[in-house]
């Protein structure tokens, strides 16, 4: 991988951080919310909002304030919260983390259950293993999750208590305690996953083991775990890797039901309590983090496609 295409990566995820921030404040601005009157009340005097505006730079044209906000970004301050009047970056960078965390489990959950069952599927094409497979993938995906997370709640911690029904606990705070109350979410999260990810292995690993060179790394009298795990499995992989990084960017926006049911407050959940509150600074912060880390996800995937594949070479 040359540095010139590095450079190029790099620039690209800035640039498409401009226009994610250019179209996350031009929609902040449309919506019906006065900073002023979020953070004086309603009851304020015309005298008080005003000098309020004039000193948070209200009164100055749109793109004036958006100069002065990605400045800020630039420096690390995302402004501060009009619902609790914190400093918005480290709240939403703590909630990032959280979501982070569970999207982990999930995605390594995922893993642990769907390589194996896309590979017993293709080596098993065709047969009841294989439709078992097939039956287990239609049916997760048909399932939304709140009907998994009632269905998961309603078991797994009410009636047979084997696990905390909601809450977060840090893992430097009770490491097993903390890992207790992922797990749950987690399994949740990984159903739709393993569904989509389990049959494009299936797929993925019956085209590869109908490949030349696999063909002739058996005539060299290798074994089926070798050729099957050594040779075909590598390239099987390489487009799960883009499912995966795409399913980061679902993972941290698209589990807002299950942060919410099983009260996890990760970004998703900040980001609907700041649009409910109509806390501007917060909104812009979280979707501006959440674009950075998907940006940095689909970095990392297409660096590892060429780790994986050596026949893969950015120019």
């Amino acid at each position: 991988m040359s540095a010139s295409y590095l450079t190029k990566r790099v620039a690209l995820i800035f640039y498409t951080l401009l226009i994610v921030s250019l179209i996350v404040f031009a929609m902040t601005q449309i919506l019906p919310a006065d900073a002023a009157v979020m953070m004086l009340g309603e009851n304020a005097t015309e005298e008080a909002l005003a000098a309020l505006r004039e000193q948070m730079g209200l009164n100055n044209p749109v793109w004036t304030q958006y100069l002065h906000w990605i400045a800020g970004v630039f420096q690390g301050d995302f402004g501060t919260s009009l619902r609790t009047g914190l400093s918005v970056g480290p709240v939403m960078v703590e909630a990032l983390s959280r979501s982070l965390l569970l999207a982990l489990f999930s995605i390594c959950l995922m893993l642990f259950i769907a390589v194996p069952l896309g590979i017993l599927a293709a080596v098993r094409r065709g047969k009841i293993v294989d439709m078992a497979v097939s039956l287990i993938s239609y049916v997760g995906v048909s399932l939304p999750e709140f009907v998994t997370a009632t269905l998961a709640l309603l078991f797994l911690a009410d009636r047979w208590k084997l696990l905390p029904p909601t809450g977060y606990v840090p893992l430097t705070e009770n490491f097993w305690d903390g890992v207790a109350h992922l797990i749950m979410p987690a399994a949740v999260i990984s159903i739709i996953l393993v569904a989509h990810v389990s049959r494009m292995v299936r797929s993925e690993m019956v085209d590869v083991l109908h490949t030349d060179y696999i063909r002739a790394a058996r005539l060299k009298g290798l074994s089926s775990r070798q050729v099957l795990w050594g040779h075909a499995l590598r390239n099987a992989l390489l487009p799960t890797i883009t499912i995966v990084a795409l399913d980061v960017g679902y993972l941290l926006g698209g589990v807002i039901v299950v942060e919410e049911i099983f009260a996890i407050p990760g970004i998703g959940r900040q980001l609907i309590i700041a649009i409910q509150a109509r806390d501007l600074p917060s909104i812009q912060a979280g979707v501006l983090i959440m674009a950075a880390t998907y940006c940095v996800v689909n970095f990392i995937a297409d660096i590892l496609y060429s780790l994986l594949d050596k026949r893969i070479q950015y120019d």
